[in-house]
């Protein structure tokens, strides 16, 4: 599943295919988890939004201020065009998640669902699931926190996440996989794994080994 590394997949993707595709869950089945780490005030960005409905599903949850970010011209454009009328601080932008254009701290929080897990099926892998890492990171502010839906277990992500640079400490979770699956895992990396995702709670300035 190399192509899901690459930009051009998706753009043929989402020509082709324009009706909404959740990868692995829908908000309900992070609701709890996403609320003990934000507040409907939270400035927050949706890293490799796509079509997901996930965005959607927090502004009705009160969740009003989301940016969306998307390597996809083509899904950016359909999104900009569907949510038009949710107001200015539900936006969807065409960006490259290894190169953002944000400043320092812009935000309360990150939310990536698959997007490193595609990242990771590319070419130069590591390096680009790194440069994305880095780059949210960098865009948090000084309490922020990474939210990561993966099907990637521990032993395969904490290695990206848990480098001495980064001043968060990370907390796995596990959610069941929904029943009707558009949850499946992107690779065979983890073919046999639990029938579960793992989500990956990086918080920024708060001790190492704290458990949430």
């Amino acid at each position: 599943m190399s192509q899901y590394g690459k930009a051009e997949y998706w753009e043929e993707r989402y020509t082709r295919d324009p009706e909404p595709f959740d990868w692995y869950q829908r908000f309900t089945g992070v609701k709890d988890l996403v609320q003990a780490c934000f507040t409907p005030e939270s400035k927050l960005l949706n890293v490799g939004a796509g079509n997901s409905r996930l965005s959607e599903e927090m502004f009705d949850e009160g969740y009003q201020n989301i940016t969306n970010i998307d390597i996809s011209h083509v899904v950016t454009k359909a999104m900009q065009e569907k949510y038009k009328d949710k107001g200015p601080n539900f936006k969807y932008l065409h960006m490259d998640a290894r190169a953002m254009d944000f400043e320092e701290g812009a935000f309360d929080g990150a939310i990536d669902k698959g997007t490193l897990d595609a990242v990771l099926c590319g070419e130069s892998s590591s390096s680009n699931a790194q440069k994305v890492i880095q780059e949210v990171h960098r865009v948090l502010g000084p309490k922020g926190v990474f939210f990561i839906i993966s099907y990637g277990l521990p032993e395969h992500r904490l290695q990206y996440l848990e480098k001495p640079e980064y001043d968060w400490n990370v907390v796995v979770k596990q959610v069941h996989k929904p029943t009707i699956s558009t949850s499946i895992a992107i690779t065979n990396e983890d073919k046999d794994a639990p029938n579960v995702h793992y989500i990956y709670i990086c918080t920024k300035g708060q001790p190492k080994g704290a458990k949430q």
